[in-house]
């Protein structure tokens, strides 16, 4: 599934945001304002988020995305 537009993080629930049964590319995670690609591949290095692989092209799934964001979303203390 192609994306054409980008997607704005404005809601609370990342869920609502991301659409349903998609695969991200590492470029379109960078497009979105999600993370660069090098940190991606840094991530998935260490393997602190799972990957699809499709040939030699990487993918994560929606689901392990927004899971991996919720995990680390933290909130500031004033």
């Amino acid at each position: 599934m192609i994306i054409e537009e980008k997607i704005k993080v404005v809601s609370s629930s990342i869920e609502e945001e991301i659409p349903p049964n998609i695969l991200f590319n590492l470029k379109l995670i960078e497009e979105v304002g999600i993370a660069k690609i090098s940190m991606m591949k840094k991530l998935i290095q260490n393997g602190e988020i799972p990957i699809v692989k499709i040939g030699n092209k990487i993918h994560i799934k929606r689901s392990d995305l927004i899971n991996f964001i919720n995990a680390n979303t933290t909130s500031l203390k004033q």
